[in-house]
């Protein structure tokens, strides 16, 4: 069979992807979600020329040591003095309160001495200290574009423009079927041909990493009406798939969804580990991604098509997260499909990220799958690399 490479692969899923309906999402409860709307400044930020120290306003011809000046208001943060700072006088003025009316200058207080309704100003005096209207950004202005993954940072940025509600893409439902009638639930009775099954518990964290709300279906044994029901009796968006993918006697899934409808539109991709992986649509619309059953096989594909899947789902535009890097161990050469190495990512003191792929890539190995936080890409048929060659990454991301 001539496999699609994964970029082709990508292309005919997103051919099917219709981003899910937008809803109102308050700033608070919007962290990590897309935003779907452009956030513009409804005022000016600050509103007003405010003091950035503690001290006193006052007029730049009377900023001298030793200048006495006679105290007229105060100005805090949040009720601003309404008079004026004439010349010979000052105000008392906070961090964040509005400069008065007359003063063009703040003088901080610790250089200042005050003695009853006087200030006497003490050498050297430094002013200034002044955030001028708009300085930080100006109404109307595009604050955040539609397309951005919010975070925290950029949450209090929406907030300080007033703005209560962000217009966000729903977070996708995504439904974990583990199939396999080796597979045990951590924590309950297990046979000695069977296996705990970790594939579940880490796809649903990696779902809810990526916006998405992760269910976890009853896991299916072997056979097509197990995976039949499990499948007609579930809510989703999104239906991901744990093992199943091959082409053995017990491997049910896809004829299990044929009977449904299911159209495959993808079986199979040219990439290790992962060849198995394979894409459909229901009648309805809705989309199964189907991962292999060991879960180093199940995550690396899990971050090359489900992370942007869900993405796309969330109205995002779906970009490639490669970066460079720089070897520290020797590769040898690849053979015809892509290679992702589980690999230990680190920026060093030459400011370049830097890449060490682990020894053994047996996709079976838990441990080095939990060791990992990067993925270096082997094209096909890539010559030796040496240590200090530059290699393409994915990560730190896992």
């Amino acid at each position: 069979m001539n496999l699609p490479t994964v970029e082709d692969a990508r292309a005919t899923m997103f051919d099917t992807v219709q981003p899910l309906p937008f809803e109102d999402v308050t700033v608070a409860q919007a962290d990590g979600r897309w935003l779907m709307g452009d956030v513009l400044a409804i005022r000016d930020q600050p509103p007003f020329d405010a003091s950035a120290m503690d001290g006193w306003a006052v007029q730049a011809a009377d900023v001298a040591p030793g200048a006495v000046l006679a105290i007229v208001g105060e100005s805090a943060a949040g009720r601003g003095f309404s008079g004026l700072v004439g010349s010979g006088q000052t105000a008392r003025i906070s961090t964040g309160a509005p400069l008065p009316a007359g003063a063009d200058h703040v003088v901080i207080q610790e250089d200042a001495k005050r003695e009853g309704a006087t200030v006497i100003l003490q050498g050297p005096v430094t002013a200034g200290h002044i955030r001028r209207q708009g300085c930080d950004f100006r109404a109307e202005e595009r604050l955040l574009s539609a397309g951005t993954r919010l975070n925290p940072w950029q949450l209090a940025l929406a907030a300080s423009a007033g703005t209560a509600t962000l217009i966000c893409g729903r977070r996708p439902v995504v439904a974990i079927l583990a199939t396999g009638d080796e597979l045990v639930e951590p924590g309950q009775p297990i046979g000695a041909d069977q296996i705990f099954n970790a594939g579940s518990p880490a796809l649903a964290a990696f779902i809810v990493r990526h916006g998405g709300i992760a269910t976890a279906l009853t896991s299916a044994v072997d056979r097509d009406d197990a995976v039949i029901e499990a499948v007609t009796l579930a809510t989703f968006d999104v239906l991901v798939t744990i093992g199943g993918a091959s082409v053995g006697d017990h491997d049910r899934v896809k004829p299990a969804l044929r009977t449904l409808g299911a159209q495959i539109r993808v079986e199979g991709v040219a990439m290790r580990p992962g060849k198995p992986v394979w894409f459909a649509t229901l009648p309805d619309g809705r989309l199964v991604l189907g991962l292999p059953g060991n879960p180093a096989s199940a995550l690396v594909c899990a971050e090359l098509f489900l992370a942007p899947l869900m993405a796309a789902l969330q109205g995002a535009t779906v970009e490639s997260h490669f970066q460079t890097a720089i070897l520290t161990a020797p590769l040898p050469a690849n053979g015809p499909r892509d290679h992702y190495l589980r690999a230990r990512s680190a920026s060093e003191p030459d400011g370049r990220l830097h890449v060490t792929p682990f020894s053994d890539q047996d996709s079976s190995l838990v441990t080095v799958m939990a060791a990992a936080n990067a993925l270096i890409r082997r094209p096909p048929h890539a010559p030796p690399a040496a240590m200090g060659d530059a290699v393409s990454v994915l990560g730190p991301t896992l």
